[in-house]
């Protein structure tokens, strides 16, 4: 490095080539994402963004950014109710559910009073 300018313009060489990794993996996230896009749609996306990197993630950004806020939230919630799902499954039933099933079995006489008592400390824990 000759001088300071040389410091500063790899610099800002660097930050434009990572903002442009970050746009690139935005767009290429976007185009698989997206289910109404047909592959022939997908494929010429992705020749542009390798021939005119910076132009087409540019024109896609422009054309098409909308359709990225909106897939991405569409794509959150999806990831949000498979984990809800998830817990919920993995949680079981509630200590009130358990507490009602026990008494059910007692009522019926499968199990005794003491045997109840057990299943009711272990729900409320």
């Amino acid at each position: 490095m000759d001088s300071i300018w040389d410091l500063l313009w790899y610099t800002l060489l660097v930050f434009a080539f990572v903002a442009y990794l970050l746009v690139l993996f935005q767009v290429l996230t976007d185009l698989f994402r997206d289910r109404k896009m047909s592959g022939v749609a997908r494929v010429l996306w992705i020749i542009f963004l390798i021939l005119l990197p910076y132009l087409t993630a540019f024109v896609y950004l422009l054309t098409r950014g909308k359709g990225i806020a909106e897939r991405n939230r569409e794509a959150n919630v999806e990831a949000k109710q498979a984990a809800d799902s998830y817990i919920r499954e993995v949680a079981g039933q509630s200590g009130a559910a358990q507490i009602a099933e026990a008494k059910t079995l007692l009522d019926a006489g499968t199990i005794t009073q003491a045997e109840f008592e057990q299943l009711k400390a272990k729900a409320l824990v």
